[in-house]
């Protein structure tokens, strides 16, 4: 497996932690190959100017957010600009499109910046411009004024087309780029925070480039519309958008999570309706958001968008449906993502001839059994704890002490400090088996 020391370290720090590695994750990816192809031509058709929507459901613990970064990665090297945002009441409520906006840009990142890319996007978008004017006959060599008014021009044309979706979009990005042009920092950086809907942004820039109050829970899907031109038009092929624990909803007031759900079923109106071309909007949910009284089926136009028949074997699910499922974690799946992490680690460790003694795959067989035993027998969410044991206190200590043997030396010990809530309801202590 060829990985370079920082990814390593990157994947191997965060599984130790108990979080999903934002990066790295092709090395870890279990039983997503079925899915390889039909997110391929999902992507394949975001690129052409197309736009999907897909809905991932899993078991809390199930992978759901691993799913959706592994995509990310996969997106990434493909040239798209993804962000992912998790939605909750208190700082990001879905039925309040202006701050899903405004996370979305906090958290937009590219192949080359791992969040806020929104300044480099719009850069390399007025770069863009000053190299197709530069592109044509006769204007290589025009000096820095000419250059600038043919910039302009080209740039009103190109605006022309989303003016009519957002005409605050096209103004702020023509202050901004007047403000960069003039070196004034501060009116740059003002008109930037506008533009990615920060609230309470004013001063002299704002009142010049004629833009009033903050971006509105309508004037939000106009500027992700102009967020999506710009990216198209700046060489990315895409944006991927992920609205995690989509379920949280269930949780909050009944009035609340009805302006939620119609939220949503706009967004995926819209999306169908070819307004947000460039756009792969995927959520992530738990089965009982997509089947419980309190998730999608309080809203029947929508349920009906998203209702996909998981009555048969998972094995004839079909990847192109607009939800798909999946599959729980068993001992089996747990133990092979356990040896790709001993491998991984093992490739820049100080001791990989130990390693491979002392972590053998039967002693990985034991180690998940034991976990998932703690855990009342459910291996569903048993990945998180089983990682960050295998990491913390055991692959590390065999790294570092020449005479430590885990069979020996290490009783597994779980502890409710160290785990979720989902973790915690599972928790049976009786079940955990010492004798590793």
């Amino acid at each position: 497996m060829t990985v370079s020391p920082q990814r390593r370290a990157d994947v191997v720090d965060a599984l130790r932690n108990g979080a999903v590695p934002s990066r790295g994750l092709e090395y870890l990816a279990v039983s997503l190959d079925r899915f390889e192809a039909a997110l391929g031509e999902e992507l394949d058709r975001v690129r052409t100017g197309g736009a999907v929507f897909k809905a991932v459901r899993g078991e809390y613990g199930g992978g759901k957010t691993f799913f959706a970064r592994w995509l990310g990665e996969r997106a990434k090297r493909l040239g798209f600009a993804v962000s992912e945002i998790q939605i909750n009441e208190a700082e990001t409520p879905l039925h309040r499109l202006e701050t899903v906006y405004r996370r979305l840009v906090e958290r937009l990142s590219t192949s080359a910046l791992e969040t806020g890319a929104l300044r480099a996007i719009i850069d390399g978008w007025f770069y863009t411009l000053d190299e197709d004017v530069l592109a044509g006959e006769g204007n290589r060599g025009m000096d820095d004024v000419r250059l600038a008014e043919a910039t302009s021009v080209l740039m009103e044309q190109r605006l022309a087309s989303i003016h009519q979706l957002s005409p605050m979009f096209p103004a702020a990005l023509r202050a901004y780029r007047r403000a960069a042009a003039a070196n004034d920092g501060p009116a740059a950086e003002a008109l930037l925070a506008w533009i990615a809907g920060q609230p309470n942004i004013t001063g002299k820039a704002i009142r010049d480039a004629g833009l009033r109050g903050a971006i509105d829970h309508f004037g939000a899907l106009g500027f992700l519309r102009g967020l999506l031109f710009i990216l198209r038009d700046s060489g990315h092929p895409g944006l991927l958008f992920i609205l995690d624990e989509v379920e949280t909803i269930q949780r909050v007031r009944g009035d609340v999570r009805e302006k939620s759900l119609n939220a949503l079923r706009q967004l995926i109106d819209e999306l169908h309706a070819d307004r947000f071309p460039g756009l792969y909007l995927l959520i992530t949910g738990t089965p009982a958001f997509f089947e419980g009284p309190q998730g999608i089926r309080r809203l029947p136009p929508l349920a009906s968008r998203l209702h996909v028949d998981f009555t048969t074997d998972d094995r004839w699910d079909n990847p192109r449906a607009p939800q798909i499922r999946l599959a729980a974690f068993t001992v089996e799946s747990l133990v092979e993502v356990g040896r790709r992490v001993r491998d991984l680690y093992a490739a820049h460790s100080t001791a990989p001839e130990r390693i491979a003694q002392h972590c053998s795959d039967e002693y990985l067989v034991v180690l998940a059994r034991a976990v998932t035993g703690g855990l009342g027998g459910k291996a569903g969410v048993a990945p998180r704890l089983f990682l960050k044991k295998l990491i913390g206190e055991v692959l590390d200590r065999i790294d570092q002490f020449p005479d430590f043997d885990p069979r020996q030396h290490y009783s597994l010990t779980l502890s409710t400090a160290e785990m979720t809530d989902i973790e915690q309801a599972a928790f049976t202590p009786d079940d955990i088996d010492l004798s590793l």
